[in-house]
């Protein structure tokens, strides 16, 4: 298989709740007005504590500066596996689970932390600009290293590594971080950039209205049910996450979903903010889930990790990811 390294170099960067209206008008040039900017990568979260953008340096020169703005101290880098060769945006997506012991794991046994970002498309695997080095000695042995350049992909030359490096002792990782299932339901979807426009005053007020008015009926103080929205525009394609509830908001035949409706269930990870300098974190989630075959897509955000499985393994996963908590 195929390590591609994309030209990007990313900020991430947190946004407080109530610093988002001053970054409404950057936010939505981004998501909807892409081809007035140069930027090819962008991705908006928001979870209950607060909104989390990845953009590329093009991208983060149209949001303010502003003290409600919190930027991790590095560039990061976007890594792309791809089977079979090919665009990595246009090809099959491999599954956070399927890369977990050929890349996820490695980088954790060599202390090179991860921040995660799955799509409807792919998954990338954000490292840090600096460590890219000890990346690519990481995982040169498994993969052709490919470089994105101009859009074009060539051979990625070693940057100096040596084998010097001693290969760590592989030792289990006991999940330390506490875990919640919320309520909700959810949607892992796309749609065509060309009916952006149609569905757009409905993705602003989802994006920046927490979803617009309570479903009647609705429970306002369901403590299990969380507020979690994703989208992202990368290289010009969309991806979105979604609750069950706000997909049914959208127009029929707009979003594209799977004709079995596969809906997925989440787990969190983390009690208080994770931070960027822990390493592991990801492969503590995905290489349980990857032993008992179930896929997974994986976002992490400035302060929370969440991955979202099938509907119906979430017993089986939180009962595996407990027992592995409990492991010493």
């Amino acid at each position: 298989m195929e390590l591609h390294i994309l030209e990007h170099s990313l900020k991430v960067a947190s946004i407080e709740k109530e610093g988002i209206q001053i970054c409404t008008h950057g936010l939505i040039k981004l998501a909807f007005l892409a081809s007035k900017t140069r930027c090819k990568f962008f991705s908006l979260t928001e979870t209950p504590e607060d909104y989390t953008i990845i953009v590329d340096e093009e991208g983060f020169k149209e949001l303010p500066q502003s003290e409600h703005i919190s930027v991790a101290d590095a560039t990061w880098l976007a890594l792309n596996v791809v089977s079979g060769g090919g665009n990595a945006s246009n090809s099959q997506p491999i599954g956070v689970t399927k890369i977990a012991k050929s890349v996820i794991a490695p980088l954790a046994d060599h202390n090179i932390s991860v921040f995660m970002l799955s799509t409807y498309q792919t998954d990338f695997i954000l490292v840090r600009e600096r460590d890219l080095p000890m990346v690519m000695h990481t995982l040169s042995s498994e993969f052709t290293l490919l470089r994105v350049v101009n859009g074009e992909t060539v051979a990625a030359h070693n940057l100096g590594v040596t084998n010097g490096f001693v290969k760590p002792k592989l030792v289990p990782r006991p999940i330390i971080h506490p875990l919640s299932s919320p309520s909700n339901m959810f949607c892992v979807t796309s749609l065509d950039p060309d009916t952006l426009p149609s569905v757009a005053t409905l993705l602003m007020d989802v994006m920046f209205y927490s979803g617009g008015p309570k479903e009647p009926g609705a429970a306002s103080e369901d403590s299990s049910h969380i507020r979690f929205f994703s989208f992202s525009l990368i290289e010009g394609y969309i991806s979105l996450v979604m609750d069950e509830q706000t997909t049914q908001r959208f127009p029929n035949n707009v979003l594209f979903t799977s004709a079995s409706g596969e809906l997925w269930k989440m787990v969190r990870i983390g009690g208080q903010p994770l931070g960027f300098d822990e390493c592991g974190i990801v492969a503590q989630i995905s290489e349980p889930l990857a032993t008992a075959d179930i896929p997974a897509y994986y976002i992490s955000t400035f302060k929370f990790d969440h991955a979202l499985v099938p509907e119906e393994n979430i017993q089986s996963v939180i009962g595996a990811l407990r027992t592995e908590s409990t492991a010493q």
